[in-house]
């Protein structure tokens, strides 16, 4: 038998790949980093493809190899040396920043990213020549918005004054609000367009009068009134995706759930001053509520990023609107009469890395949660003969962002894996081994808040169980169990969720002939393509099972107490329900609705792949599944059914103390705070990425917004009158967190 190469690093984590075997993604990384040997040319197949060839032209500095045809075409060999020299601090030049605009989101991501830099190093006389060249014609009409964002990041004044004004009567939406907040950077006032002036263009909507309105603003300003903040740490957290208190829509899940009870859980924490929950609201959003500023607990705000979208931002499309976010997100921030110390990012995506240059602008320490993902199925996913190709250029995306928000970072923290710790995630990030000491970095326990039943929880449940009972009603008949089991999943309907993969595997096991299956998730209506797919796969699934679908239940999103009271009453067996809980997903980084499934005392069947492990051991408090297939599925479904009451019982007990002892929001807020009050100090004294002070020709003065310290204890805070709206004084003071109609 053939042995693994020790130098080439294997997967460790179950679920994929056989444990042990080479993973030469893994393998590239960890020589980039210089933590194993690298490869030889003669371990590469002979037979050039396209993974091979991109992983080699971003990890290797040789590049694509030479005298044979490349599998990848000139575009992302381009774009991987860019995201090679971008690691490696060898920033381009800003003329070859301006020429990669036109080579599409992903590189425009990577010239973004190092364009802090590339300034810094080349001058801001020669940056502001380089996008001056390209206004002027050397690039396509389209890419005037990114290279007016260029300008704007920087504070680069590339045009004279009348120049800029015309490009602010653009009749291109994206064009004249690169144009406007460019203007933010130029001395004197410039007078913007009135809505609905520009021959061609629409009468202004909610986020170009938010926008005007925050431009005419000459400095952000301290509402007169709020209630006083805590001495301590002011702490930002972000979710971008979503909506944060309608888990299971679209693009929200377990991480809004996460948020909600965490952000309440570090304004009570000690050492905390005050939470700001970031998240993005589209021009309908803004239109139906433009206030940008809520109060949602004692000391914990939610704060609404604008964005110029006619629907819910996805995560492919965060990239487009990165400027925008930061500028928005720096202002917002600026505008509150007190900084805010550190803000915690955690999905690796173009949102993050935009927060992360507001965190720069601003002063802020940044936080970010790491985690193996797309990292531990590159291989396994983009390796294969037919592998799609545009999923295999969004991945290395991914991976190219998460290295950067982790070089950027002031601190990085992981997620506990199968073991406990973070050793995959040390894996999958070899540059992490010289930051902590040489170990890994610590994964702070994640948890759920203490269940507290709504008033009328009860009766809004009873139609679901109902409904529930009827079904069940269904699998009566010779030969069947008396008392059929109850399978239910809780989940946004989406492809990484697995509900397709789900159905698949009860029916095409049999297990549909003794359960019901509940899926929980989606929105009640069809607006959102991923959950049409979705539900379109499942409906394929049981087509040629009558049977099966009088037994499927497809239940809209739930509010989150809602399904932690109808898991209470299915795992109470004084209700005649006899119910266990499977999380299908592909893997799940931590698993919140895991957890909580968990606590209400039912039996639970979740993935071998991922975080869940670290916590649910299988036979003891749980069954772990492979959730890789169908028929690994279906296999984990049966066992799941076949598990006697009585054993059920003991597991789900010893699940139900484990969460109640450990994994509660509270512990997780101590266990953050403290990293929070290590870095925030450096917010004071100066840190590693501080934007610079130096001026030069091509750039404008611009004061730091928001940076006084003055106030210290006692320092105030806005504060909404009532749970929702700001109010009094602060609606003058504060025009783009009022109901102005501009």
């Amino acid at each position: 038998m053939r042995r693994p190469d020790p130098a080439v690093p294997v997967d460790p984590a179950p679920g994929g790949r056989p444990p042990g075997r080479p993973d030469p993604f893994a393998a590239a990384r960890a020589a980039y980093w210089k933590h194993a040997p690298r490869p030889s040319p003669g371990r590469r197949a002979a037979a050039p493809d396209l993974f091979t060839e991109l992983v080699r032209a971003e990890y290797r500095p040789d590049g694509a190899p030479a005298g044979r045809p490349a599998a990848a075409p000139s575009g992302d060999l381009v774009l991987a040396g860019l995201r090679r020299r971008v690691r490696a601090g060898d920033t381009p030049p800003p003329e070859t920043c301006v020429r990669l605009l036109a080579d599409g989101d992903h590189a425009r991501a990577a010239v973004f990213d190092a364009w802090p830099e590339v300034v810094r190093r080349h001058g801001t006389e020669r940056a502001a020549a380089a996008v001056r060249r390209g206004l002027h014609g050397t690039l396509p009409p389209h890419l005037a918005a990114p290279l007016l964002d260029l300008a704007a990041a920087e504070s680069l004044v590339p045009l004279a004054r009348p120049e800029l004004l015309r490009l602010a009567h653009a009749p291109e939406r994206t064009v004249r609000h690169a144009a406007w907040r460019l203007l933010a950077a130029y001395d004197g006032a410039l007078p913007l367009p009135h809505a609905g002036a520009t021959p061609g263009t629409r009468p202004a909507d909610a986020y170009e009068r938010l926008l005007r309105e925050a431009l005419r603003t000459p400095a952000p300003p301290t509402a007169p009134e709020g209630a006083e903040l805590r001495p301590g740490t002011l702490v930002a957290q972000s979710m971008l995706l979503g909506h944060l208190d309608r888990p299971g829509e679209g693009l929200s899940g377990g991480l809004g759930v996460l948020l909600g009870a965490l952000g309440d859980a570090l304004a009570r924490a000690d050492g905390v001053a005050g939470v700001l929950t970031l998240v993005t609201a589209c021009v309908p959003e803004l239109e139906a509520d433009p206030l940008l500023l809520r109060r949602r607990g004692p000391r914990h705000w939610v704060l609404r990023l604008p964005v110029d979208s006619p629907r819910q931002v996805r995560p492919e499309e965060l990239g487009r609107h990165r400027e925008a976010l930061a500028w928005w997100a720096t202002r917002l921030l600026g505008s509150l009469g007190r900084p805010v110390d550190v803000l915690h990012v955690r999905y690796a995506d173009d949102g993050s890395l935009a927060l992360a240059e507001a965190a720069r602008r601003s002063g802020a320490a940044l936080v970010f949660t790491a985690a193996p993902d797309p990292h531990r199925q590159m291989t396994e996913r983009h390796a294969a003969p037919g592998a799609d190709a545009d999923a295999l250029r969004y991945d290395l995306h991914r991976v190219f962002v998460a290295d950067r928000l982790v070089d950027r970072a002031d601190r990085v923290v992981g997620i506990a894996g199968p073991g406990g710790g973070t050793d995959e995630l040390l894996h999958h990030f070899p540059q992490l081994a010289g930051r902590a000491g040489g170990g890994a970095p610590d994964a702070p326990p994640e948890g759920i808040p203490p269940y507290r039943p709504p008033a009328d929880a009860g009766r809004r449940t009873d139609s679901l169980l109902a409904a529930v009972g009827a079904a069940l009603g269904a699998t009566a008949g010779p030969g069947r169990p008396r008392t059929p089991t109850v399978l239910l999943t809780i989940g946004r309907l989406h492809p990484v969720k697995q509900q397709d993969v789900l159905v698949r595997a009860w029916v095409e096991s049999g297990a549909f002939r003794e359960s019901v299956l509940v899926c929980v998730g989606g929105s009640p209506s069809d607006a959102d393509p991923a959950e049409r797919a979705m539900r379109a796969r499942v409906e394929r699934a049981v087509a040629a099972f009558p049977e099966a679908a009088e037994r499927l239940l497809l239940l809209p999103a739930l509010a989150n107490a809602d399904v932690r009271t109808l898991e209470r009453r299915l795992a109470d067996p004084a209700n005649g329900f006899r119910a266990r809980y499977v999380c299908p997903s592909a893997k799940e980084e931590f698993g919140l609705a895991v957890l909580e499934a968990m606590e209400a005392g039912l039996l639970v069947a979740a993935p071998v792949r991922g975080g869940v492990p670290h916590y649910l051991v299988d036979g003891r408090n749980g069954l772990l599944v492979d959730t890789s297939c169908a028929r690994t599925l279906g296999e984990g479904l049966l066992r799941l059914l076949r598990v006697d009451d009585g054993a059920a019982a003991a597991m789900a007990r010893s699940a139900q103390d484990l969460v109640r002892s450990t994994y509660s929001s509270d512990a997780m807020a101590r266990a953050l705070t403290r990293h929070y009050t290590a870095v925030a100090p450096r917010v004071r004294t100066g840190r590693k990425g501080a934007a610079p002070s130096s001026e030069g020709p091509g750039r404008r003065p611009v004061a730091p917004e928001g940076r006084s310290r003055a106030g210290g204890e006692g320092t105030r805070f806005p504060e909404p009158d009532g749970p929702s709206a700001v109010r009094g004084p602060a609606r003058a003071a504060r025009p783009w967190a009022a109901s102005s109609r501009g």
